[in-house]
């Protein structure tokens, strides 16, 4: 089991930083030189200008809450803001880098609903069809529809319930495992359904695994290869892969540090890692310049057809909160000013993921912190999108208090 100390996190809020980048010279700002008009909403209102303290006073308190490292970084076309705070490794020392590696998660589903719905454009997949049509004796209800899978609304248990009860435990015992996707299906179908499909929005990363399986049946590919051919190639992608099995993230790499269930327990490194309990619902690697580009190319109409998009973004609520949903394979959170942003976020062990976009696309932001199982951190990381998106406002901090995670952030399964 590899362990560290949390000693080092506090001194490390020290190291803080902040790097920002401008496109050609002469263009006005907020102006978006792949587009031609001003950053906004989507709505045709301007959106404020990011405010660089907001996201780094955010990130400090991540730090405080327990992350040995955070980052934003936020792309508007034109200019680029970053700014870390903490360590990328605890080890080394060396500070949070935005054009580091790490594991996304489940902004990974994402990545799966675009090929699925690029799929529906070429014909191969009718979305309200049963899953039986392509996956034959696989499911044990026939009524459950791809739209299910992608909303989660089929009823399906999520087998990573059982896996990570005990967090630590559960992890080391998959580390290096690698599942088939039978097996991981079997694992949720040994369960009763949770709900009527169609009923009921639970989150589940059985629904993606079966995706996946879907995707291979009707390409004969590997989701590695429809993900790099349909999406990592064509937006060139050079930080983004789909390793599944390898347990390495190769090149510049943002290390991941899994907290346990028992306080003051030493964290636990968890980078090397198979990530085949998600395969399809979570177990590609990318950085935030690679997923602020996939984010704006998804919601600027460069990877979906237009009418699927909008189905993409037919949403419901995922919680009693009023402010965040879900559609196919995306979220939307309502933000205190008012503004909408569209994307996913991202829990696998040792790394918390936001990464959204504003509905035109203009504006991305994707914030990382290096470690899971703390759910104050989590939402205290998802401050940043407030700072990078509404920009300067006169509202106090959110209070650094413990509480238990929500439903979409639990930090031992994909999110």
């Amino acid at each position: 089991m590899r362990r560290i100390s949390n000693r080092g996190v506090t001194a490390a809020t020290a190291l803080l930083t902040l790097v920002v980048t401008a496109g050609p010279a002469g263009a006005a700002p907020g102006a978006d030189p792949r587009r031609g008009t001003s950053v906004g909403t989507g709505t045709g209102a301007p959106l404020p200008a990011p405010d660089p303290d907001g996201v780094g006073d955010a990130l400090k308190r991540t730090l405080a809450a327990g992350a040995p490292g955070a980052m934003t970084r936020v792309d508007d076309g034109r200019t680029t803001l970053s700014r870390t705070a903490g360590v990328s490794d605890t080890a080394t020392g060396a500070g949070m880098d935005t054009d580091g590696r790490f594991r996304i998660g489940s902004v990974t589903k994402t990545f799966s609903t675009v090929v699925l719905m690029q799929l529906v454009a070429e014909g191969a997949v009718d979305p309200d069809a049963p899953v039986e049509r392509y996956l034959p004796g696989v499911l044990p209800d026939t009524r459950i529809t791809v739209r299910h899978l992608l909303s989660h609304r089929s009823g399906l248990w999520d087998y990573s319930n059982d896996m990570f009860a005990r967090t630590v435990p559960g992890f080391e015992a998959v580390r290096d495992r690698v599942f088939t996707v039978r097996e991981l299906i079997d694992l949720a179908t040994a369960h009763p359904a949770t709900a009527v499909p169609g009923t009921t929005y639970q989150y589940s990363n059985t629904n993606f695994v079966v995706i996946g399986a879907l995707i291979e049946k009707v390409t004969g590919r590997t989701v590695r290869e429809e993900y790099e051919r349909r999406i990592i190639d064509p937006l060139d992608l050079r930080n983004t892969a789909y390793v599944h099995p390898e347990t390495s993230i190769s090149g510049k790499r943002i290390r991941g540090y899994l907290t346990p269930d028992e306080a003051g327990a030493p964290l636990v490194d968890s980078t090397e890692q198979t990530v085949s309990w998600a395969q399809s619902a979570g177990a590609v690697i990318s950085s935030p310049g690679d997923l602020d580009r996939f984010m704006s190319a998804l919601l600027g109409g460069r990877l979906v057809r237009a009418d699927l998009l909008e189905r993409m973004l037919e949403m419901t609520p995922s919680d009693g909160s009023g402010v965040r949903f879900y559609g196919l394979g995306l979220r939307r959170r309502d933000l205190s000013c008012g503004i909408p942003v569209y994307g996913h976020t991202g829990t696998v062990q040792g790394y918390y993921t936001y990464s959204f976009t504003t509905r035109d696309g203009r504006r991305s932001v994707t914030s990382v912190a290096n470690t899971s199982n703390n759910g104050t951190a989590n939402t205290v990381l998802g401050d940043t999108l407030e700072a990078a998106f509404c920009g300067k406002r006169a509202t106090a901090p959110r209070a650094l208090t413990a509480r238990a995670p929500l439903p979409e952030e639990e930090a031992s399964a994909a999110r």
